[in-house]
């Protein structure tokens, strides 16, 4: 049996957060035996994986400060928990697990990259000296880095993290939760009070910089002087009438009446298969967005901005339009939804088979599982050999 400590920076719900969470619900468990420290507090994710019965434990260091003590305590709950393998999930826990797994004891590492360019702009800089000290440690520290996408493993190996430890492993999607119900879709736009033939434009994203509602709404004005019977749902953290910012940019733009708020909804898939077009308009930062892939099990096609590995995700079954260009987003939502619905329908099923047959969540799940079964092979073939050496 092999056992993997999983650290993460926090357990807040977001898209590595919801991908540990789906990795370790299908891990095998008789092969593999799993636990998971917060370096922060628990956040909403970590009851989920407790109800896998996995182990959860939470160092409260505080987000966004250096804290040398999350070190000293991770390397105590290493050497109680004693794993074969650590393997960590973003910059910061990449940096202060790999530390204290060394310290620890030499415990084989994983590291875990699940962006890919960082914006100098609006990313934190201490998330950027975090990266570039990761970078240098990269040919010291981790044995394998796990990138989400081919983009991230490209801009990584340009930052100077070491190549040859790169592997590619992407997100993995549960196509039994994420699948096309159109009795679904007509229940859900019965509750937002939209008429079954009006065209819906969505967007799953919490309210950042990083996912620029600014170019959405823009192009949402675009697209409703176009096609006035066209309504636009968007949900996320941040995403409600609330947020002054958001309403002032929809008010601008005069589509008031043809926007729906939702926030934050646990009920994700039930929202996508009310879109005719589901939409990313992140302009930096991506690496393998999780709702593209979402939407497309669901049977919906997608418009995204060409960011990350987003354009790889989509293949030939919707568009890819440059970032930060609000005409050629709506451009984009205008050729889907005036292809009509017999043709969305067919693109949309090309979608979700393009999702089955490359990112089903059982095969990447068994991705991983084969990556820590030939690093506890390595660590011990390493232990075997400390055994037989001759000390003095």
């Amino acid at each position: 049996m092999i056992k993997v400590l999983h650290v993460i920076t926090g357990l807040e719900r977001g898209g590595a957060e919801m991908m540990l969470h789906k990795l370790l619900g299908r891990l095998p468990r008789d092969l593999i035996t799993n636990e998971v420290v917060s370096l922060t507090d628990e956040g909403s994710v970590a009851a989920w994986i407790r109800e896998l019965g996995v182990p959860v434990y939470a160092l409260g260091a505080r987000r966004g400060v250096p804290d040398p003590r999350a070190v000293t305590r991770l390397i105590r709950r290493l050497r109680t928990s004693r794993p074969q393998i650590v393997q960590t999930w973003m910059y910061h826990a990449d940096l202060i697990g790999g530390l204290a797994a060394k310290l620890a004891g030499s415990i084989p590492v994983a590291w875990n990259i699940r962006q890919s360019e960082l914006d100098p702009v609006h990313s934190k800089r201490l998330t950027i000296w975090t990266a570039k000290i990761c970078a240098r440690l990269s040919h010291r520290i981790p044995t394998r880095i796990v990138c989400c996408s081919e983009a991230a493993a490209r801009i990584h190996r340009e930052m100077g993290y070491a190549g040859d430890k790169l592997v590619i492993i992407p997100n993995g999607f549960d196509v039994e939760s994420f699948r096309p119900d159109s009795g679904v879709r007509i229940s859900v736009r019965t509750e937002l009070g939209i008429g079954q033939n009006h065209p819906v434009i969505g967007l799953v994203a919490r309210f950042d910089p990083q996912k620029d509602h600014r170019t959405f709404v823009d192009a949402a004005s675009i697209l409703g002087a176009r096609l006035p019977l066209a309504r636009f749902v968007l949900c996320g953290d941040g995403v409600t009438w609330e947020n002054q910012e958001l309403a002032r940019w929809i008010d601008n733009a005069g589509i008031r009446d043809r926007v729906y708020l939702l926030g934050r909804r646990d009920d994700v898939a039930r929202l996508l298969n009310a879109f005719d077009v589901a939409t990313l308009s992140s302009a930096y930062g991506e690496g393998f967005p999780n709702v593209v892939g979402e939407a497309m099990a669901c049977g919906v096609p997608c418009v995204v901005t060409d960011v990350g590995d987003s354009a790889w995700i989509v293949g030939d079954t919707g568009r890819v339009v440059p970032i930060r260009d609000p005409k050629a987003l709506a451009d984009g939502w205008f050729a889907l939804v005036e292809t009509g619905n017999q043709a969305r329908q067919a693109l949309g099923a090309l979608a979700r088979a393009r999702i089955v047959e490359q990112f089903e969540l059982e095969a990447i799940a068994g991705r991983y599982a084969k990556l820590y079964c030939e690093l506890a092979q390595d660590a011990a073939e390493v232990n075997a050999q400390v055994d037989r050496r001759a000390w003095p």
